[in-house]
């Protein structure tokens, strides 16, 4: 896994630290790892707190990915709990003096495993936490992906460390118990009992190993898997979980087309030499082609102006749709919304000043209600701001058409898209209904430059990078 990571040459435990890392959201880079296995070089694993300053510094970005990171790092590194045993013997509630040493079965694996429970009981983790990490890579248990797995995984572990063998060693005193007697019986008697005490130490250990890798790689795993699920959900029947998932799958999304299409623009493309000019520029030099002029292809800078319909059987949608495009504010140099029922309404203010959902909150309040009317929305579009309708403008509409039977202002809805450089219109309601009853859907398409059915959040991933994608 490391070497798919592109973590060959970092040891185990720097590539599993950098594996959780990025399952829970910090993006480490491969270079950032490799400058993390020389930080851990030159401090090595043995102060705590410099370990954790020094991954924090290679790994973590900004102020978020160190909150990720240092989060990451108590989990990872994780001080193992000290045994039942230990902690009496502290608080004073031990027996004084040395204790006898435990009897042992003379069989060197299964006398190993006793030691390591003896270790642990006497506050003494170390060699316990090594034993369960070699284990834990021969057992897989860092590809746990699912809750479900955690006693099979625990089971898995435990055969690595080899504790089928005490298991045999347990069964065959107890079957042979009842013929002992005396000192005899006294001997079979304590080991069984050290036989007991060390296996289930053992298994408390193993499933806390255990639990402790899901909480890294399971947990964020899962999570990713519940919130593709969501992405791929249609919109109007979102539960609560997932509308939780969803902002976070959204964030996501939105980072990605940032990334994309920011990178588009820093591409600097000098295009095609221009010869009239370079020949023109140089005739003082003989012709010589000392200046090159070259034919440069003009990149508008992405302009969205987005008119949406919260009406309660879109409201699902737009609420996706505006957040979206709130996150790709440093994308889009110039985004516009609006909102309307029947009458149209600028949502920028309340989106900029308020936290995400009071402003969604506020907006389905003071707009949502009244008979949907698109032929007002688009007079009141061109009162009010047609200003802002020119050859580098995207609109982007998200509703379903229906009017209530109202004057769909075809002229207007004509004109507009005239002005701008596209009209894309996503529907929440499939082709099947588009200019049944009161939809006027079918009569707004020819001025469309794409109108298409918008159900879930990756259609609306979908639809905004195509917008973008008109000015690369």
């Amino acid at each position: 896994m490391a070497r798919e990571l592109g973590l060959q040459g970092i040891d185990h435990q720097l590539a599993g630290f950098v594996r959780a890392l990025r399952a829970a959201g910090a993006e480490a880079s491969v270079a950032e790892a490799i400058d993390a296995a020389r930080a851990v070089a030159l401090v090595g694993y043995a102060d705590r707190e410099t370990l954790k300053s020094s991954l924090s510094v290679a790994l973590a970005k900004s102020e978020e990915e160190k909150a990720i990171c240092d989060e990451v790092f108590e989990l990872y590194f994780r001080v193992p709990e000290r045994g039942q045993d230990a902690e009496q013997s502290a608080d004073g509630d031990g027996s004084d003096g040395e204790q006898p040493p435990a009897p042992r079965t003379g069989d060197a694996e299964v006398d190993a495993l006793l030691d390591l429970a003896e270790q642990q009981a006497a506050g003494d983790p170390g060699a316990m936490a090594a034993a369960l990490q070699r284990a834990g890579q021969k057992a897989g248990v860092d590809d746990i992906r699912f809750q479900s797995q955690t006693a099979f995984l625990t089971r898995q572990l435990l055969e690595a460390m080899g504790i089928r063998k005490l298991e045999q060693q347990q069964q065959q005193l107890e079957a042979g118990a009842e013929g002992e007697e005396g000192e005899q019986g006294e001997a079979g008697t304590a080991l069984r009992q050290t036989l007991a005490a060390a296996r289930a130490r053992l298994q408390r250990q193993a499933r806390a190993h255990v639990e402790q890798r899901f909480a890294l790689f399971g947990k964020p795993a899962t999570e990713a898997f519940m919130a593709e699920v969501a992405v791929q959900r249609p919109l109007g029947r979102m539960s609560p979980a997932d509308m939780d998932r969803m902002k976070t799958a959204v964030a996501r999304m939105a980072k990605r087309l940032a990334q994309r299409h920011s990178h588009r623009r820093r591409i600097t493309l000098r295009g095609q030499l221009d010869l009239r000019r370079t020949i023109r520029a140089n005739a003082g030099h003989d012709g010589v082609p000392v200046k090159l002029h070259f034919k440069h292809k003009r990149v508008d800078k992405p302009r969205i102006v987005a008119v949406c319909d919260v009406s309660g059987s879109v409201a699902a949608h737009v609420r996706f749709l505006l957040l979206f495009l709130y996150a790709l504010q440093g994308t889009v140099a110039d985004l516009r919304a609006f909102a309307f029922s029947n009458r149209l309404r600028d949502v920028g203010p309340p989106l900029e000043t308020l936290p995400f959902d009071d402003a969604m909150a506020l907006i389905l309040k003071e707009v949502g209600g009244g008979s949907t009317d698109y032929g007002q929305a688009w007079q009141d579009l061109y009162d009010q701001h047609w200003q802002l309708i020119d050859g580098r403008t995207t609109v982007l509409v998200l509703g379903d058409g229906r009017s209530n039977m109202t004057n769909p202002r075809l002229d207007l809805f004509g004109e507009l898209a005239a002005r701008a450089k596209r009209v894309v219109w996503l529907s929440p309601e499939g082709e099947g209904r588009w200019g049944t009853g009161d939809s006027a859907l079918l009569q707004y398409r020819p001025f469309c430059t794409h109108l298409g059915h918008a159900a879930t959040a990756a259609d609306l991933e979908r639809a905004i990078d195509e917008a973008l994608s008109a000015y690369g």
